[in-house]
């Protein structure tokens, strides 16, 4: 499916934009997870993300393959940055986000071939808060070329629990401080999300 997927959802009508991800073993390892993949997609409108849930060639493929399949509809209300070049996801302004709602984040970044070590090796103390976080109700590691082409879903009680780790965890703080110092990147994005349905 990683490498028929684009020819199955090649013209899809309404599709603006979407990524074929593998994920990592748990703790954001560079392991490959074998059993997990993520499809990310940007629709024009509902209606065309419906149908194509409902009834297209791509969603059956992976229906009679798959153990599970979750979707989650996500909202997005914060972006920064590209990725390949572009800007796909568009802060809808003006969302009204309460404070039961679940929130979701994507992290994504390529990292310079130079950069890999220092990187790699600093990640397991950037996310060692993380794991035991009350607020924090799932998280995995995706990305499109592994060790380099890398991001990150995780899935947030409210939009309280995320401010409070991205702003007050020290060891995330000091993760920022060092991206700054060392330019670990060449490109980054950061996206931000109501999750207004979840099916299963």
């Amino acid at each position: 499916m990683m490498g028929g997927g684009p020819r199955l959802v090649k013209n899809t009508k309404g599709l603006l934009f979407f990524k074929l991800l593998g994920t990592g073993k748990k703790g954001f390892s560079v392991l490959p997870d074998w059993s997990e993949y993520a499809f990310l997609a940007v629709w024009e409108s509902e209606d065309d993300a419906g149908l194509f849930f409902k009834d297209s060639s791509f969603i059956n493929e992976y229906k009679q393959r798959c153990a599970k399949i979750i979707n989650y509809d996500l909202r997005c209300i914060k972006v920064n940055g590209t990725w390949d070049g572009k800007t796909p996801f568009a802060a809808m302004k003006h969302l009204t986000v309460s404070e039961h709602d679940q929130i979701g984040v994507i992290t994504r970044a390529s990292v310079k071939w130079h950069k890999l070590f220092r990187f790699w090796n600093y990640v397991p103390t950037s996310h060692q808060d993380l794991w035991d976080n009350p607020g924090l109700l799932f998280t995995k590691g995706i990305g499109d070329i592994p060790l380099l082409e890398m991001a990150t879903f995780s899935l947030w009680k409210n939009q309280e629990a995320i401010m409070q780790f991205a702003y007050k965890n020290e060891h995330h703080k000091k993760a920022i401080a060092l991206t700054k110092k060392y330019n670990w990147y060449s490109e980054e994005l950061f996206a931000r999300f109501v999750v207004k349905e979840l099916r299963f």
